[in-house]
């Protein structure tokens, strides 16, 4: 009987030892869109046009948008597909 009681308490033991308080930070993650402010416009510079056609035959823009860095956000349609595309003022489309 001495065994099973000291046999529970090893046991006991060893389960509260696993059970102890973890030490944790608040850590508060802070997401922070770093995208640049985009302000539509009415018109894109020819070299835009040209290169878009040249890329996509039958492309439609349906708006523009530029920012400080004479980037452009260009929103397409090319055969019922809309999409967006960046580019430089020069027409050189952007990876983003």
């Amino acid at each position: 009987m001495k065994k099973l009681i000291l046999s529970a308490a090893i046991l006991l033991g060893g389960l509260s030892m696993q059970a102890g308080v973890i030490d944790m930070k608040n850590t508060i993650t802070q997401s922070v869109n770093i995208q640049d402010e985009y302000k539509e416009v009415d018109a894109v510079p020819a070299a835009i046009k040209t290169a878009l056609d040249n890329a996509y035959p039958g492309v439609k823009l349906d708006k523009a948008y530029v920012n400080e860095k004479k980037e452009y956000k260009i929103e397409i349609t090319v055969r019922g597909e809309k999409s967006t595309v960046y580019t430089d003022a020069t027409g050189n489309i952007i990876k983003k």
